[in-house]
């Protein structure tokens, strides 16, 4: 009987991922178990592209291999893992059993103590249905547009919503848009392109509270301001899509928490990639972090592949640089590495640099593409992997779990060599690995072999 490999999370994470296993020679059963109705599409135009309505759902589809050769089970989300019967379940009461499992599950839209999140005019953004739902109460509506939340949806939020002529507020809890993470004259820069293009900012302010009237959601800040808006959206941030491995035995606390190869730590035969994995980059200080970047479900879905095929002991860690971006108003910001990490910041040739530990740990630039892939490899220079450590670093910030976990034995599931190697191992081109390009564009996608939609099956 051939292996099983089941793939959790029908997004970008896990398709790659099961490009991955095909590319290395599996030649098993790959079941993708995905929540949503649609096939795999790219997130970053949900905020720019899909908002304004200059694409389509089909336009935003993900290009995917036509060799994949899956089992897709659509509207069929995984409700809870048993890691050492190596079964999963689905609704419907069915159990899957798998030989190893790619955990993509991603993030869900964080929720927002008080919000009227049952008001049909209360939104989030993380999905396409989402998007679709936002445009339609944008275009059914009049008046204000709300957007609580400063971070890159946010701010992409409120640059789209005022490209269609509608006004928009941004109501932000911290004092800065981005909250710093570009630095402040990139900062200070996108907020005054935010003021120009006439959004109504409300920084450093809490909600007090929320009145649901039949015109509108007044909102009711902390500064004494009122707000009167024919829709919302909520863009205050993501929460780990766990929810379906409580009870498992594993550490789910801020995600899956994985060792440096993308091992999901105290089960055998389990991996985890992209938003949801918390593991230990080894190029960055080895303390236990997510990255929420589109880069990253890319790369570490790959990574995520090989490793679980070669197995545990003969894995390579996974230690990317990570890179971003945003758009917003025609200005492009762009970084790499963990700006988050720096405590104090230095001109980079022309860039922004993030400085931690006397090391060079992230760079910014706005409209500075030539500079950004210059400067990158420096990132890499600076901040190289030890090759002599274990693959796995207690966190700093979980000193009560002491002692290193148990490594369980993995069963090797046959791979032809040689293995190819990491792409992480080597300065990747930023210009090509930057998130897909803004413009209109046919997908040359293949169609999957089975649609599988929640209980029952359908061609597409």
């Amino acid at each position: 009987m051939s292996e099983r490999i089941v793939v959790v999370g029908g997004g970008l994470g896990g398709v790659r991922s099961a490009e991955r296993l095909r590319e290395m020679g599996f030649d098993g059963q790959i079941t993708i178990l995905s929540a949503e109705r649609h096939l795999p599409y790219h997130r970053p135009c949900l905020s720019k592209q899909m908002i304004t309505g200059e694409w389509t759902p089909d336009d935003s589809l993900l290009s995917f291999s036509g060799d994949l050769d899956a089992e897709w089970r659509m509207n069929s989300p995984a409700l809870h893992l048993d890691p050492k019967k190596q079964s999963v379940w689905v609704p419907g009461g069915e159990e899957i059993k798998y030989d190893g499992m790619i955990i993509a599950t991603g993030v869900d839209a964080r929720a927002m103590g008080g919000a009227p999140r049952h008001d049909p005019r209360v939104h989030v953004l993380r999905t396409l249905d989402d998007a679709i739902a936002i445009r339609k109460n944008i275009r059914q509506s009049q008046g204000l547009v709300a957007v609580i939340g400063g971070g890159f949806i946010g701010c992409e939020l409120a640059c789209s919503i005022r490209h269609m002529g509608r006004d928009v507020a941004l109501i932000v809890r911290s004092p800065a848009l981005l909250g710093g993470v570009v630095g402040d004259d990139i900062g200070k820069k996108i907020t005054e392109a935010h003021v120009e293009h006439g959004v109504r900012l409300a920084t450093g302010v809490g909600i007090k509270h929320w009145v649901r009237q039949p015109g509108g959601i007044g909102i009711h800040l902390s500064d004494g301001q009122v707000f009167f808006a024919s829709c919302v959206v909520l863009a205050v941030g993501a929460s780990p899509a766990v929810d379906w491995l409580r009870g498992s035995g594993l550490d789910i606390s801020d995600g899956v928490l994985c060792d440096s190869t993308n091992h999901v730590v105290g089960a055998e035969n389990l991996v985890a990639c992209g938003d949801v994995a918390r593991w230990p980059n080894m190029r960055f200080n080895g303390a236990v972090r997510r990255v929420e970047h589109w880069l990253n479900a890319v790369e570490g879905g790959r990574a995520a592949a090989e490793n679980l095929l070669v197995g545990r002991n003969h894995a390579k860690t996974y230690t990317p640089v990570p890179r971003f971006w945003t758009e917003q108003y025609g200005m492009r910001v762009q970084g790499a590495g963990l700006p988050v990490l720096g405590t104090d910041t230095t001109d980079v040739n022309g860039l922004t640099g993030f400085i931690a530990n006397g090391k060079l740990v992230g760079i910014v630039g706005l409209e500075s593409p030539g500079k950004i892939i210059t400067e990158t490899p420096e990132l890499f220079r600076q901040n190289m992997v030890e090759t002599n450590v274990p693959v796995w670093t207690q966190p700093e910030a979980e000193p009560a779990a002491a002692e290193s976990p148990e490594v369980l034995p993995t069963a090797m599931i046959p791979v032809p060599e040689p293995v190819a190697a990491l792409a992480s191992s080597v300065p990747p081109s930023v210009s090509s690995s930057m998130s897909p390009p803004l413009q209109r564009r046919r997908h040359s996608r293949s169609r999957p072999e089975m649609v599988r939609s929640g209980g029952g099956r359908a061609r597409p």
